[in-house]
């Protein structure tokens, strides 16, 4: 197959020919040239001297992608269901994916290299360290769509970009964990109604590497091997961390210490702040037998804004991603009337970093979805706010009778 066009056919069920070619094809590449980003600071400060151009990545990640969401705006477009085998198959889109795995390596590698080596102010020392992070963090999305994969190669890439920022359980808890048990209050890793990000990651952080512990243990129980051993995934991947960083740590001295403590903080927050905007408030209903009804489309945020959806490898297609896991990237549909946030990531990040922002904004989306309709019984309520919320949100005000 060609790399810059490829025309897929098929024959639907009822005998009609389809033919599709994929529009973003190239423009994939965004997701393996956007881990290199925070190589533009370390390079306009090279240039010019001035340590302040160490933001650039900053300014790219919070300015200027939600700028180019806004201004190119959504794809609603999705691929024949007839094709999608073929486009599964294609390898060009998971070379791209692989191909991102070393570059995040490279970029810590090169930012801690320049942050080891130039007399830095503090200040700048600190920004370049939280450019790495931020940067590391979206890199989880790749492990994220790496560790879906149902074959060993796969599993070791998300393994190997995840000990990036030491984020070594996040494929236990999120395969095995989150998606059993994503919007419903039993799970960690989904956010509630009323619960700002700074509250929802004291809960999500420890919640999800506890849960993460216990049922790599049960895995390995169950094979007849104790917690502490070898083929524990987890454990892997930290062993990764640990060369990777105390390597670092050896190389450019104690700075190093203050530089990934920064970045692996970053980095986590990074993926907690994925994980407040994907499911805030949205709750799946409890059927007759007490079980929860199967994952759908309506309980996760969607969004079809193209830039970012392109640097993130379609993880803002998350409504798709949770009712089929494995399905790839490149296939994730959209679907009408689904929960749509207002941005992209990059946008809706820095709204939730502002509890009130982020309620007023979102609050009054998630009572309007039309499962929900004002019904405060069908969310995801924070037990601590949702005296505030009935009282704000009684039904006579939202026009339910």
């Amino acid at each position: 197959m060609g790399l810059l066009a490829v025309t897929y056919s098929a024959t639907t069920a009822d005998g009609q020919r389809v033919q599709w070619r994929d529009g973003k094809r190239l423009a994939w590449l965004l997701s393996v040239v956007y881990p290199l980003v925070p190589l533009v600071g370390v390079a306009l400060h090279a240039f010019t001297g001035n340590p302040a151009m160490l933001a650039a990545p900053l300014v790219i990640g919070y300015g200027l992608m939600p700028l180019l969401d806004a201004l190119i705006g959504e794809d609603r477009n999705n691929p024949p269901e007839a094709v999608v085998p073929q486009l599964e198959a294609d390898t060009y889109y998971r070379w791209l994916t692989w191909l991102s795995v070393p570059l995040y390596f490279l970029t810590l590698l090169v930012c801690a290299w320049w942050a080891g080596t130039q007399a830095l102010p503090w200040w700048a020392f600190a920004i370049l360290a939280y450019a790495a992070g931020a940067n590391s963090g979206m890199g989880l999305t790749t492990g994220h769509e790496l560790g879906h994969k149902h074959n060993a190669f796969e599993q070791w890439l998300a393994k190997l970009i995840l000990a990036v920022p030491a984020y070594g359980h996040f494929t236990v808890e999120h395969g095995r964990g989150h998606h059993r048990w994503v919007s419903t209050p039993q799970d960690h890793a989904s956010a509630r109604m009323g619960e700002s990000i700074y509250r929802f990651a004291l809960r999500e952080l420890p919640g999800g590497m506890r849960r993460a512990w216990a049922l790599e243990s049960q895995r390995l129980a169950a094979l007849g091997f104790p917690p502490w051993n070898r083929r524990n995934t987890m454990l892997q991947s930290y062993a990764v961390s640990a060369v990777l960083q105390l390597g670092l740590i050896a190389a450019f001295g104690p700075a190093m210490i203050v530089f990934l403590a920064i970045h692996n903080a970053v980095a986590w927050w990074q993926l907690t702040s994925a994980n407040y905007v994907e499911h805030y408030g949205l709750l799946r209903a409890k059927q007759a037998n007490g079980e929860y009804e199967p994952p759908q489309p309506r309980h996760s945020w969607n969004t079809n804004h193209l830039v970012t959806n392109l640097a993130l490898f379609h993880l803002q297609r998350h409504s798709d991603h949770h009712a089929n896991p494995s399905r790839r990237y490149q296939s994730l549909r959209h679907f009408p009337d689904l929960p749509q946030l207002p941005s992209g990531y990059f946008g809706v990040f820095t709204m939730a970093y502002f509890p009130r922002w982020w309620f007023r904004v979102m609050d009054a989306r998630l009572l309007a979805l039309p499962h929900v309709q004002g019904d405060l019984g069908k969310v995801n309520v924070d037990p601590r706010a949702r005296a505030r919320l009935e009282a704000q949100y009684a039904p006579q005000r939202l026009g339910v009778r």
